[in-house]
């Protein structure tokens, strides 16, 4: 089963680049100043924020569906990210280093099989969860509960 990654579009955080930190406070969006890598990743290129480089945190629904799974959490961007991560078969390095949840969600919004995975578990838990003819798509999200957590990425089948 063949499977593709996309980052975050990054035309929905556009208007976010370059605002006064006052400005984008009135949204609930942080900017931090990257001191030190990994640990400001970037949802739109789907790789770690260098340091030097601002990675702007705010609120992202990443689940839209019209089900109890409806979803949303916090993310980073890069600000200025243009080009958002578009890959067949390639697991990023950025959701390699944390374990990370994958859900495999149905045509209803509904969250049908789970389980975590790490490194290169990803890869063959991404394969399992598609053997399910149920799964649509998997979404993937850094492990809640040991360390802060947040929404990494969409999985669609190809």
């Amino acid at each position: 089963m063949t499977y593709r990654i996309n980052g975050l579009a990054p035309d929905p955080f556009l208007k976010f680049y370059g605002l006064s930190d006052a400005a984008l406070a009135e949204s609930g969006v942080i900017r931090y100043e990257v001191e030190t890598c990994p640990g400001f990743p970037d949802r739109i290129g789907m790789k770690d924020i260098a340091p030097g480089e601002n990675a702007l945190l705010l609120n992202y629904e990443h689940l839209p569906v019209s089900s109890p799974y409806r979803s949303c959490h916090a993310i980073f961007v890069q600000e200025g990210a243009d080009r958002a991560y578009d890959r067949v078969g390639v697991v990023p390095e950025v959701m390699t280093r944390r374990a990370i949840a994958l859900r495999g969600v149905d045509e209803r919004g509904f969250i049908v099989d789970a389980d975590i995975a790490q490194g290169n578990e990803i890869e063959p838990l991404i394969h399992r969860l598609f053997e399910n003819s149920a799964v649509d798509y998997i979404h993937a999200h850094h492990a809640h509960n040991a360390k802060h957590g947040c929404f990494s990425g969409l999985i669609e089948r190809v």
